[in-house]
């Protein structure tokens, strides 16, 4: 007797390396939110990065518009197993809106309009990982995928990628966000699946 059954081929690969184990590919772009889509009025709307001691760093929406952008094509993975791949962005780097900040934090607790919270390392935040993005597919980012501006950190899967952003609290240690306190894992690879507390 042999010892693989006949007809097994092992884990099955999908087609697109670029297509990380257990998702599946997607045309649409779902809308999964935690609770209702909050409208800010732009006039009203800042970004804040406050740091381990206190201090804000603030932009208004015009600040915002005013710092460079980059426009950038990513491929996006929900916790919930689907993936779009390639899609097109615009926004602000995150290392710009670093440059004038001082800290000697390792963590940053993400903070939205609406009250959503997601917590990551700082070190995802910078080196030309993640973006305010308030673009896509050459538009105005629509309210229900986070417009004015969501966080934009596509390697992480998308609840990191936190819609409607506000600001970013900076910490010694890691904080939990809304779905990290729920049973998610802390920090959301999906290459290693690391979808929830444990994974």
């Amino acid at each position: 007797m042999g010892i693989v059954s006949p007809g097994f081929t092992g884990r099955r690969r999908s087609p697109d390396a670029r297509l990380p184990p257990g998702q599946y590919l997607t045309e649409d772009f779902p809308v999964l939110s935690a609770g209702p889509t909050p409208r800010i009025p732009l006039e009203g709307w800042e970004f804040t990065i406050t740091t381990e001691a206190g201090t804000e760093h603030r932009w208004s929406w015009t600040d915002l518009l005013a710092l460079p952008a980059e426009t950038v094509t990513v491929d996006i993975h929900c916790v919930t197993k689907w993936s779009k791949l390639g899609t097109n962005w615009h926004g602000v780097s995150l290392d710009t809106l670093f440059e004038e900040v001082e800290t000697a934090a390792d963590f940053a607790l993400v903070g939205s309009y609406g009250g959503y919270t997601t917590n990551l390392p700082l070190e995802d935040l910078l080196d030309g990982k993640a973006w305010v993005a308030y673009r896509y597919d050459g538009e105005d980012l629509a309210p229900e995928h986070g417009g004015p501006a969501r966080l934009l950190v596509p390697h992480l899967y998308f609840w990191k990628s936190a819609k409607w952003v506000r600001g970013i609290q900076l910490l010694f240690e890691e904080e939990p966000g809304f779905w990290e306190s729920g049973g998610y894992h802390d920090y959301g690879d999906p290459w290693r699946e690391q979808r929830y507390q444990g994974d």
